[in-house]
């Protein structure tokens, strides 16, 4: 079982920037690999960013060049830098991590962009 916790979300203006962290815990050792999605209501959750245990990085095109993914594996901890936000980013951010082919998933936090 591998346990995902995220934090660093919250209210923020148009062009502004948050830092969400996802920390993991319980057994991890044996994590391919981690990601961020996000969802609105309506909607299908969908990829934001993800991250291979090889440092390997993959973005959706909304957020290229704005968001960057990072790992500390000393940490246990996921990052998700995110810049020049727009009110189209506001959604519920999911954590997930890959772990011998099973998705596992934090509860996720709440990232709201005002005009």
């Amino acid at each position: 079982q591998v346990q995902l916790v995220e934090s660093g979300g919250g209210l923020v203006q148009a062009g502004g920037s948050l830092r969400l962290s996802c920390a993991a815990s319980g057994d991890i050792i044996c994590i391919s690999a981690m990601g961020w999605y996000r969802q609105t209501p309506g909607k299908e959750r969908e990829l934001v960013a993800d991250i291979t245990s090889l440092g390997s990085t993959n973005y959706a095109d909304s957020v290229k060049g704005r968001f960057t993914i990072s790992r500390d594996k000393a940490k246990n901890t996921l990052y998700l830098q995110m810049n020049s936000l727009k009110p189209e980013d506001t959604a519920v951010y999911y954590c997930t991590a890959v772990r011998d082919g099973i998705p596992y998933w934090g509860k996720g936090t709440l990232v709201t962009v005002s005009l």
